[in-house]
């Protein structure tokens, strides 16, 4: 919808104008998939589809929301004591609103409408996108003056606590400093971060959707976790220069290989390979060489699968056809695994060729129609009005 639309409608649900407007974008993540919660690195990238956030003051003392996507109202009872909604979109919104109210308490009655075009489901970060939009038109509203970082923390303590969703922070900082053209070397470990520029000229960037999600996904990420936590303190007992996963070197691996078993020797490997191609791939930007970043996208889809296993055969399905395509330059699983989607660095112009490829394949294979996402790097999160 167009901000005259929105304002609009803002003006129907509640009677008046919006003060303010924020809009803040979905995210994709180029290289570096598993490594943030393993203090490493990765490289992620604001896109050009965004959630929207209009707000304004009310004069009742409730929190009063209407999603446009969703069709729905909701209303708190006052502003205090926040509870969980059933309807789970207006919770990213009162997670926000709770850790604001922890150093604010002047925040109560408030109007905000929410609309936006970032697709659900497909593994771009819509709940943080809707977390920052909040953050930034709160802060900019009330004039709090929190920094960015300062309000990336506040979205992810909003799904981590309130929603109950134990992610890192990395979704929430790339909507909020993304920056068009560019993608974010970010240090999950100290939150240090480097803008690379990424030049798409040439190329398309498309999520080619897997349309399922298997029921393994969660369980089996708290036991990747468990395995790299498990590798790490093996590591640690026998190199007293192991402080975090960067500081070791497959050599180092292969001689503590035989006291982790095969399993966790796999996953630290993963780990300790895709922060080296990570470092090299940056180097790859910095020379404009797509055609080499693209093959270390391979090389991550290969680690994903086959060291980490945290992919599946309909994962494997499309990574495996894309690099079969001429008009591919790289591709893979992107996010938690189990489902979702392959981000693929596509010729421009030949994106159709290659869904008339695949598409009827995958769905011959797997009985449904494979999901596609055409999307562009853009900027983070911003004041609109």
């Amino acid at each position: 919808m167009e901000l005259a639309q929105l304002r609009q409608l803002f003006a129907e649900k509640f009677q008046q104008q919006p003060t303010v407007v924020t809009a803040s974008p979905g995210r994709i993540n180029l290289i570096g998939e598993h490594t943030d919660y393993n203090h490493g690195f990765v490289l992620p990238a604001a896109i050009q589809f965004k959630v929207c956030v209009l707000l304004a003051p009310n004069v009742t003392g409730s929190i009063r929301m209407y999603s446009a996507s969703h069709q729905q109202s909701f209303e708190t009872i006052g502003s205090a004591h926040l509870q969980a909604s059933d309807l789970q979109w207006p919770n990213y919104i009162l997670g926000v609103i709770e850790q604001l109210q922890k150093q604010h308490p002047v925040i109560n009655g408030i109007d905000l409408l929410i609309a936006g075009d970032v697709p659900v489901g497909a593994g771009v970060s819509s709940s943080a996108a809707l977390e920052c939009a909040t953050v930034f038109a709160l802060n900019e509203h009330f004039n709090f003056g929190h920094s960015k970082l300062e309000m990336v923390q506040m979205a992810q303590a909003a799904e981590n606590e309130f929603v109950g969703v134990k992610c890192g922070i990395m979704d929430q900082f790339a909507s909020m400093f993304g920056k068009a053209g560019h993608v974010i070397k970010l240090d999950c470990d100290s939150l240090e971060y480097e803008y690379f520029p990424f030049d798409a000229a040439g190329l398309e960037i498309v999520l080619l959707d897997t349309q399922v999600k298997h029921s393994l996904a969660s369980s089996e990420y708290n036991t990747r976790r468990k395995e790299c936590e498990t590798g790490f303190g093996i590591l640690q007992s026998n190199f007293a220069s192991v402080k975090t996963f960067r500081d070791v070197t497959e050599d180092m691996l292969q001689q503590c290989k035989d006291s982790m078993g095969e399993k966790v020797y796999n996953r630290c490997l993963y780990v300790v390979q895709e922060n080296a191609r990570l470092a090299a791939a940056c180097d790859d930007l910095l020379a404009n060489n797509l055609a080499s970043f693209g093959q270390r996208m391979f090389g991550t889809h290969h680690g994903l699968s086959k060291l980490y296993e945290v992919s599946c055969a309909e994962l494997d399905f499309i990574a495996d056809a894309c690099q079969q395509q001429p008009a591919v330059i790289g591709a893979r699983m992107m996010g938690g695994g189990f489902g979702g989607c392959v981000i693929a660095l596509v010729k421009a112009g030949e994106v159709d060729h290659l869904l008339a490829a695949i598409a009827p394949a995958y769905q011959q294979q797997f009985g449904v129609a494979m999901g596609v996402h055409r999307v562009a790097i853009g900027d983070g999160t911003r004041r609109i009005v």
